[in-house]
Parts: C-alpha cells; sequence; structure tokens
C-alpha cells in the first residue's frame, strides 16, 4: 500500500527539487508569482484583523487571528506563488549544488520586491473599500496602532521575532511537501502558522501589509483619534524601513539556517564525500 505521506529523509530531496524549478522561472513567472504571494498573505492578514479587532479578551483575539491568518500560506502553497520567506528554503538545492548562488539573490531579489507590490495592493483595496472603517472606525485605528507598534521594535527584538517567525514559516512548508492531498497541505500549513501568529512573532511579507496599511490609514483623521496615539508615535515611511530590514534579515536565518541547512546536514550530508570532493579539487589545483 502506497503511503500517504512522505517519510521526513525523502523531504529534503522534494526541497530540492522545489528549488530547482524556482530557479528555473523566468523573470515574468518570477513577478507574477510573486504579487500573487504577496496579495495572499495580505488577504490572510486583513482577514484576521477584521475578526479578532473587537474581541476584548487579548489571548482570544490572538487565538482567532492565529485560525485564519494561515489562509494566506494555504493559497500559497496550493494555488502556486512565490513567496520570499518560503524561499529561504532555497538554501537546500544550493548546498547540494543544485543551483548557484546567482540563481538564489535573483529569486530572492524579484520575489521579495514582488510580494511588496502585493502586499501594498491589497493594502489599498482594502483602504480603498472602507474594511477599516468597521466598528465606527475602531478597525482603522487597531490598523494605525499595529503598525505603529511593529516600526518602533528595536532592531534585535525585530530579528530575534523574525528568525522564530521564519522557523515556523519554514517547517511549514517543508512539512508540507509531505502530504500528498489538499487536506493534509492545509493541517500541515495551519498549526505552526496559527503558532507564529499567536506569539506575535514578525514576518516580513505579512508586515508589507500591516506596514502600509497603516500608512494609508493614518490619512483619516477619525482612524487616528481612535487608534489614541499621540503624533509622534504614528508609524511614518522611515518606521517601515526600520522594520523590514531586521525581519527580513532575521526571517532569512530562521528559514534557510534552522530549517533548510539543518535539515541538509541531517539527511544529505556525507562528510566522508565532501572531504573526498576537496581532496579531489586541492589534487586538480596542484597539477
Amino acid at each position: 500500500m502506497e503511503s500517504r505521506m512522505l517519510k521526513p529523509n525523502e523531504l529534503c530531496d522534494a526541497s530540492i527539487g522545489a528549488g530547482c524549478n524556482k530557479a528555473k522561472l523566468t523573470v515574468l513567472q518570477t513577478v507574477v508569482l510573486g504579487i500573487m504571494a504577496g496579495m495572499f498573505i495580505a488577504l490572510g492578514g486583513a482577514a484576521s484583523a477584521v475578526a479578532s479587532h473587537s474581541i476584548a479578551d487579548a489571548g482570544l483575539a490572538k487565538f482567532v487571528s492565529g485560525a485564519i491568518f494561515p489562509t494566506g500560506l494555504m493559497l500559497v502553497v496550493i494555488c502556486g506563488a512565490e513567496l520570499f520567506t518560503g524561499n529561504a528554503l532555497m538554501i537546500v538545492p544550493l548546498m547540494d549544488k543544485k543551483i548557484n548562488i546567482k540563481d538564489i539573490i535573483r529569486n530572492w531579489i524579484i520575489v521579495y520586491f514582488a510580494n511588496f507590490i502585493g502586499s501594498v495592493l491589497i493594502a489599498f483595496l482594502v483602504f480603498k473599500a472602507g474594511v477599516f472603517g468597521m466598528s465606527a472606525g475602531k478597525l482603522g485605528g487597531v490598523v494605525i496602532k499595529v503598525a505603529s507598534t511593529k516600526a518602533s521594535l528595536p532592531f534585535w527584538t525585530a530579528f530575534s521575532s523574525a528568525i522564530l517567525c521564519n522557523l515556523l514559516v519554514c517547517l511549514a512548508v517543508w512539512g508540507i511537501s509531505a502530504a500528498k492531498d489538499v487536506a493534509g497541505k492545509v493541517a500541515i500549513a495551519w498549526f505552526p502558522i496559527m503558532v507564529f501568529v499567536v506569539c506575535g512573532f514578525e514576518h516580513c511579507v505579512a508586515n508589507m501589509y500591516f506596514l502600509t496599511a497603516g500608512m494609508f490609514a493614518k490619512s483619516n483623521p477619525a482612524f487616528v483619534q481612535a487608534s489614541g496615539l499621540s503624533p509622534e508615535k504614528i508609524i511614518n515611511g522611515a518606521g517601515i524601513i526600520n522594520n523590514l530590514i531586521p525581519v527580513t534579515l532575521g526571517n532569512i536565518v530562521g528559514g534557510a539556517l534552522l530549517v533548510g541547512f539543518t535539515y541538509y546536514v541531517a539527511y544529505k550530508y556525507n562528510p566522508s564525500t565532501a572531504k573526498e570532493s576537496a581532496t579531489s579539487v586541492e589534487g586538480l589545483k596542484a597539477n
């Protein structure tokens, strides 16, 4: 009887294959799929805020938000899209010498900015659709407060939180490859993403939405008043950069090193083979 899921040692090969396919995408494909991923994550963020903003109990609000937000990653992996944080796992085919560093840098740069475009597009449309006016503008105030809080995080706080975030996101992406049906992929995606949202960890693509949504929301005086923040504490353009730099770096560390690198070493790395290869290279140089 055929197994309904891949074994842990088989997931590394699946990640290598997925990373190689990503490296083969054209620029147009990468841009389009990157925009779609940004939109999917932003929609998950928007829906989670709508569902949780009026819940008084903080723990319950976080749980409700965490229960809805994973929709974004589910759409990414099932419908197909290019997400920067998940693509941190391209470190695996790099270590296996199936792609080179230029392939990764090319993919990461294009996908990152495409994700940003998709996220901002949804933030703008949600703002224009009047969603932030829910509960007499309370949601708009919450959007500003969330964005302003993220923008004011100290570098090392944002960086550490981002490592933990993409550890969970990439574990979800890694585990999703194990499932051979949609129900299994949904189940595997839901739990790790819920954990990162409930804990309040920092995700650079989600923050592309939350931060720019806050910028749009602050253009409405009623939302600013509902936020209860003084003008100097409200998010600005510099705050977006202040957040995205450490969060992006932390996400790379959490996904590429703590998940991709670790699992490659556990299941694929052969010290004796690596030593033989190094010896052969040295011999060729000597000749």
